[in-house]
């Protein structure tokens, strides 16, 4: 059977509803929606206050127990990588939900030694990846090639799902039984629902079932991805767009507030950004199986750009909606295309060592675009247009990057291999190998 067919048997038992690999997209749904990537940023500040109360610490100590989190992410990502390629995903998930969870939990029994708390966010940092994003995007893109773009938006949009409901959950914990009982209850939530749908269902694709192309044991090696272009084109667009996007999202609250808007309708602009991730995140998924994965960037980097412009100059609440809205969608969408894009540039025999390493890139961005804004803004004393339309620049660069991206690997194999059937089905033989060899 040759490559074409395979191909397009794949595409059509990917489209079932019955196919296998979906399981596994739900399962990732699930838990990246009750895992480090929800669960930490979005509930922390519930808890900044209450430790405050209770232990008399000063929010920039508790804060710091965030920054402990994310730079140990940073730190730690490139190793999970590695462990996620080498022994695949579920030998890996499963022991950081595990401590992740138990981490979490004992965040109940703190005591007012910040020590005890620092240590806590420090593990929870050091497995918090093989709980997210980069635990499951290995399992999904072997089970699917044609779909691939729509499995990894499923799995993406449980983090824009957990977004929107954990902090709920956890101001009502807080508010009913006291912060400690709102630990546990996060805690427990993220074992209890992410634990045994890993267990069960997340795995890699058999290899008796993948065509060559999709094999996990096809594609390059670390070294070689990291000495061409194309992987340092992306790590950069990650760097450069986290810049943006993190700078604007985390000043977006203080700069409308500062300009009239009123607290309630800043806290509606940051909640609709997680609304529209989530249809960013699925609409991105389904064009990046459709159409070329640069261009779908470089779309979603100029809605980015756009959406930072009208901040800029946003002083009403309509404005800032509609500036959230559009930095939402956007935001949505670099989650889907990294993970896209390096699947099909580089295989997956390396994918969660090579996502990893971007992850360590988008944690650079998003450290310094804030603090970059925090400093423009201490020195001027005000939020001026020209300062936040500054943030749109290093998310426009990478749109010229995405023009130096070529087509995909198995796209020119594909075509290859057409060009090679109909030269069989005009002379009625089969190609001869050095002309198969030369096309490809």
């Amino acid at each position: 059977m040759d490559q074409t067919r395979l191909m397009t048997m794949e595409a059509r038992s990917e489209s079932s509803l019955s196919y296998p690999g979906w399981k596994v997209a739900l399962a990732g749904f699930f838990g990246v929606m009750v895992s480090f990537a929800a669960v930490v940023p979005y509930t922390f500040g519930l808890f900044i206050k209450p430790l405050s109360i209770t232990f008399g610490w000063h929010r920039e100590a508790i804060s710091a127990g965030f920054t402990i989190a994310a730079l140990t992410v940073a730190a730690a990502s490139p190793g999970l990588g590695f462990l996620l390629d080498r022994y695949g995903p579920r030998r890996i998930i499963l022991p950081c939900i595990i401590v992740f969870s138990t981490a979490y939990v004992s965040l109940a029994w703190l005591t007012p030694h910040l020590v005890q708390f620092y240590l806590a966010y420090f593990l929870i940092g050091l497995v918090g990846n093989g709980t997210a994003y980069l635990g499951y995007s290995r399992a999904i893109s072997t089970w699917f090639s044609r779909r691939r773009g729509l499995a990894l938006s499923i799995m993406l949009a449980g983090g824009s799902c957990g977004a929107m409901l954990l902090p709920a959950i956890a101001q009502t914990a807080i508010t009913h039984y006291g912060w400690r009982t709102a630990f546990i209850i996060l805690g427990l939530l993220a074992f209890a629902l992410g634990f045994p749908l890993a267990a069960w269902f997340v795995r890699e694709r058999p290899l008796a079932g993948l065509a060559v192309h999709a094999s996990i044991n096809a594609g390059d090696r670390v070294t070689k991805a990291l000495g061409g272009r194309i992987f340092w084109i992306i790590a950069a667009t990650v760097c450069l767009y986290a810049f943006s996007i993190n700078g604007a999202i985390a000043h977006l609250s203080p700069l409308l507030t500062d300009r009239g808007v009123s607290t309630r309708g800043a806290a509606y602009a940051l909640s609709i950004i997680g609304a529209t991730s989530l249809i960013g995140r699925v609409l991105t998924g389904i064009f990046l199986d459709r159409f070329f994965g640069p261009r779908v960037s470089q779309i979603m980097l100029i809605i980015t750009v756009i959406g930072i412009v009208l901040l800029s100059v946003a002083h009403t609440l309509t404005a800032g909606l509609m500036a959230a809205s559009m930095i939402g969608f956007s935001m949505g969408s670099e989650g889907d295309i990294t993970p896209y894009l390096l699947s099909r540039y580089f295989g997956l025999k390396r994918l969660s060592t090579l996502y990893a390493l971007t992850w360590t890139a988008y944690a650079v961005g998003a450290a310094t675009g804030p603090l970059v804004i925090g400093r423009v803004f201490d020195s001027l004393g005000s939020y001026r247009p020209y300062t936040i339309q500054l943030l749109a620049l290093p998310a426009l660069i990478p749109c010229l990057f995405m023009f130096l991206l070529p087509r995909y690997a198995d796209q020119e194999m594909s075509r290859g291999t057409a060009l090679s059937d109909s030269h069989a089905e005009i002379t009625g033989n089969d190609p001869p190998v050095n002309e198969i060899v030369s096309t490809l």
